[in-house]
């Protein structure tokens, strides 16, 4: 690993115990070398790069003012919470970041009892520490709880649900708004705008002083009555400044826009406010990527750069041009030759238009893509309405993240059979990611839904024709899967070809056992086959491609020629391609022997996707020893 920089203050920092030793004079210190740590670490250790460097001041005076671990901080969107791992034990750890058996990239309470909450999704923290906040009230606690959300989660409809409740019901709960006009792509609607123009008035601050201790003296107002002392600060507020915010227009106290890059400053505020009694908010604004000039100026792709050089900002690409494309490159760039062919066709994606390569249409067709902000429900139902109305929608959203769709796909496009197309990147393991974020359950949750159709391609090819199937008229909601990172083939773009739901291929024929697979992952099935058959074991491969329906006529030939059948899939074997070919034997009086391959029935934790494979026993050797009987 490259030359660290000196670090005199934070090599002295165990834990938060520590930080709060220092004098106040010392903070800035401390944040310019828990920043230079950070880049040194990642430009060795890909990560999230910006979204932690522009919370460096927060973290630090968060952890300078409460009393953590007793106190609570709880993370949304965990990768701003760099420096939090950092300041709370895990400096030396923080080089492991990501890698098999090292520190995961997320908070995550079974890591540390500094991470409150596990923080992998965006939105979700108001509500859990609303929820702590509460209980520590009935348990007659004395903890601050603290939510820290930001970059772009407030596109995300749980925190308003999450702000409705904290409005409702009695809590000392501090939101701290990080507003850097980020998610990883720019921000979108209405919410993004408008806290770009909450502003904040000196005057009012003075004169609210001022007019509260009167009518206090004269008894017009009390200290005990909370709710009329938000109604009057608010009230006061709209009529000075001639703005009336949705947080106070919920009656949560309304602090700030505040410099998120003053330490002290946000020490001050922290000490000033996190007495006070009631729900509040305290809105701060940042740079992402600040302190790192080229994280600054292109915050999209310096959200997760990979490797690159401190000293000059340039990326280490480590990808080759002759290398096969990236699926998500290869849905990109067939979007956009479809929707060249059909005027009806749409993109739309919650707040990932990079990830999953809409960018492609977005920057071609505008007009015809649509970024509707982290908020996956809204995604689909919006979809849902396009298709209504006679478009064809593809709407890309991690597979991951469309468990949070759940109901929106159920009610509102299965239950009136739309025609539209649910791609899902990421699916099956995804690698450094870890556990929030392995796309390990779609094929399972997906299947039991009636009017679906639910495939996965073995490669490139098959990707595309996936895609222009999809978009012929009847097919009702179509569902492709796919995985992170690249596919098998370089001369993918091809003539369509049409791939009738249902139907799938006998790629190989054998004589001991059957290979049954779905999706990219039956090439390494297919490889596993080669070494069985150097190993004297000849295996059929059948790759199903679709889920649902299911091919029956290759499950006949299968149940009727072989007393072994093996499945392969990149998803939970609890109730996916397995657990679905399982019940069709037993269904049809088939005696044959059936052995799962896939993600065991537990989370699995980060690392490279072939190290996850090996430990998930879904490598080519692996499944070699499955099929010639050796495991």
């Amino acid at each position: 690993m490259a030359e660290f920089s000196e670090l005199k203050l934070l090599s002295q920092i165990h834990s938060p115990a520590d930080l709060r030793s220092l004098q106040p004079a010392q903070l800035e210190q401390v944040c310019s070398e828990l920043r230079q740590y950070i880049i040194d670490v990642l430009a060795e250790t890909p990560g999230h790069f910006g979204s932690s460097l522009g919370t460096v001041e927060l973290t630090v005076a968060l952890h300078y003012v409460l009393n953590t671990p007793d106190d609570k901080i709880v993370w949304d969107v965990g990768h701003q919470a760099y420096g939090h791992k950092i300041l709370t034990g895990r400096r030396e750890a923080f080089k492991t970041l990501r890698k098999l058996n090292g520190i995961s990239g997320f908070p995550n309470p079974e890591e540390s009892e500094y991470d409150a909450f596990i923080a992998g999704h965006a939105s979700n923290a108001i509500s859990a520490a609303l929820g702590m906040a509460i209980a520590s009230n009935l348990l007659n606690e004395n903890r601050k709880i603290v939510a820290v959300i930001g970059d772009g989660s407030m596109t995300g409809g749980l925190a308003y649900e999450g702000l409705n409740n904290a409005s409702s019901d009695p809590n000392n709960l501090l939101i701290i708004l990080n507003d850097n006009n980020m998610a990883i792509d720019r921000p979108v609607g209405g919410m993004s705008q408008y806290l770009v123009n909450i502003t904040t008035s000196q005057t009012y601050n003075t004169i609210r002083y001022l007019l509260y201790n009167l009518l206090r003296k004269v008894k017009l107002i009390h200290e005990h009555e909370k709710g009329r002392i938000i109604r009057f600060n608010n009230s006061l507020k709209a009529l000075l400044t001639k703005q009336h915010n949705v947080f106070e227009g919920l009656n949560i106290r309304y602090f700030g826009p505040v410099d998120g890059h003053d330490v002290n400053g946000l020490v001050r505020i922290l000490n000033d406010i996190k007495a006070m009694k009631g729900p509040k908010l305290l809105h701060i604004i940042t740079k992402k990527g600040k302190g790192f000039e080229p994280a600054e100026k292109n915050a999209i792709v310096w959200h997760a750069p990979g490797k690159f050089n401190k000293e000059t900002g340039e990326r280490i690409i480590v990808r080759s041009k002759d290398e096969p494309q990236l699926y998500q490159d290869v849905f990109g760039h067939t979007l956009v030759e479809l929707a060249h062919r059909d005027k009806r066709i749409v993109g739309i994606t919650p707040a990932m238009p990079t990830g999953c390569s809409m960018i492609f249409l977005m920057k071609e067709m505008p007009e015809r893509c649509f970024d509707v902000g982290i908020a996956e429900g809204h995604a689909v139902t919006f979809s849902a309405g396009l298709s209504k109305q006679g478009m064809l929608p593809f709407c890309n959203i991690y597979s991951s993240f469309m468990q949070r769709a759940y109901d929106n796909i159920i009610h509102d496009a299965a239950l009136q059979n739309l025609d539209m197309t649910l791609c899902l990147d990421r699916a099956g393991l995804v690698g450094e990611d870890g556990c929030t974020h392995h796309g390990a359950f779609d094929l399972a949750y997906l299947r039991c839904i009636p009017n679906l159709t639910i495939a996965s391609p073995l490669n490139e090819i098959e990707l595309r024709n996936l895609m222009f199937t999809s978009s012929r008229p009847g097919n009702g909601v179509f569902i492709i899967r796919y995985p992170k990172g690249k596919g098998e083939l370089k001369d993918w773009e091809r003539p369509f070809e049409l791939l009738p739901p249902g139907k799938g291929q006998k790629q190989k024929d054998g004589k001991d056992v059957a290979v049954l697979s779905i999706g990219p992952i039956g090439n390494i099935a297919l490889e596993a086959i080669r070494k069985a058959q150097a190993d004297g074991v000849d295996a059929a491969f059948y790759n199903l491609i679709y889920l649902k329906p299911l091919d029956e006529e290759l499950l006949h030939e299968a149940g009727k020629n072989y007393r072994r059948i093996i499945t392969v899939e990149n998803g939970t074997i609890q109730g996916g391609l397995g657990s679905a070919v399982i019940e069709f034997m037993s269904q049809h009086g088939y005696p044959a022997s059936i052995q799962r391959i896939g993600i065991p029935d537990r989370f699995i934790a980060h690392g490279t996707i072939p190290e996850l494979y090996k430990i998930c026993g879904m490598d080519a050797e692996s499944i070699a020893k499955v099929i010639t009987g050796k495991q």
